[in-house]
């Protein structure tokens, strides 16, 4: 296929490349230039947002809702054009790109991924999709590129990002628990990496308790796979989307006041697992 890419991140650009190297001729642009030079020499085509949109099929992997509605809320496109956006959003902002986008003629799906840049670069993301069905099976060749396995969860495409957004707020929620056991566990005299081997051995397998659970016991908090200020980014989509539908997320709280101490703390460019910081502070092991 030919399609266009948008967004370079280091999530978008491990995408890409793995639609390169399936053969797939992919049109790319990104707002700083770098990741373009990097995404030509291994195959795809530098591309202005129009020129990537003339292809008719255009995923994109940008940072927030900001970032979308500047850049492709309103884009140059031929008729009956599809966008595939994969990014983390607001069920607001889904809303209205679907909305706006039928009335130019332009169809949208929304289909953010569950995964971090090492999965992503494997192939191995999990891919959340909404919205039209027919327009899912156009692109699931795409889909089965860049992962494991793809849920359909509706045909209104805010479903998928509601999905996500509150698959990020469990993530956080479980970070911040590790984060209050390791500090207690800390301040008992104990070792927090220990403890973590123990706990992820049986009780909590899979990536998140014992990828993040790996990085708080010991204060490690590199390689960057999802910086911290996105992950307070959505851990406000989350509180945001409760507040729509009258459903409090006392957790969510908790979860905004640590993030902000983070970023107070200047940690804004460690991984979101270094929010567990924020228990050794008030706990006075900093």
């Amino acid at each position: 296929m030919r399609i266009g890419f948008i967004g370079l991140g280091g999530m978008g650009a491990a995408m890409a490349r793995n639609l390169v190297a399936a053969g797939h001729t992919v049109l790319v642009w990104n707002r700083s230039p770098g990741p373009v030079d990097e995404l030509a020499a291994a195959g795809a085509v530098p591309a202005s947002i129009e020129e990537a949109f003339a292809t008719g099929t255009v995923l994109s992997m940008l940072a927030d809702d900001h970032a979308v509605t500047e850049r492709l809320l309103d884009p140059a496109a031929p008729a009956g054009a599809l966008h595939v956006n994969m990014a983390t959003i607001s069920t607001a902002l889904a809303e209205r790109a679907a909305r706006e986008y039928g009335e130019r003629g332009l169809r949208y799906l929304a289909a953010p991924v569950f995964g971090r840049t090492e999965a992503a670069a494997a192939g191995n993301l999990t891919v959340v999709t909404a919205g039209d069905p027919a327009a899912i099976a156009e692109v699931q060749p795409l889909f089965d590129v860049l992962g494991r396995r793809t849920w359909t969860v509706g045909e209104t495409p805010a479903y998928a990002n509601l999905v996500k957004i509150l698959g990020n707020y469990l993530i956080a929620c479980s970070i911040e628990a590790m984060a209050e056991a390791t500090t207690v566990i800390e301040a008992g005299g104990l070792d927090p990496a220990l403890f973590i081997e123990v706990v992820t051995d049986n009780l909590f397998t899979g990536p998140i308790f014992a990828g993040y659970g790996g990085m708080i016991g010991a204060r490690n908090y590199e390689p960057v796979n999802f910086r911290l200020p996105l992950g307070f980014k959505d851990v406000q989509l989350a509180l945001a989307a409760g507040q729509e539908r009258n459903v409090p997320l006392p957790f969510g709280g908790v979860l905004r006041d640590a993030f902000i101490d983070a970023l107070a703390h200047g940690q804004g460019e460690q991984d979101w697992a270094a929010v567990a910081e924020t228990a050794r502070r008030r706990a006075g092991l900093v």
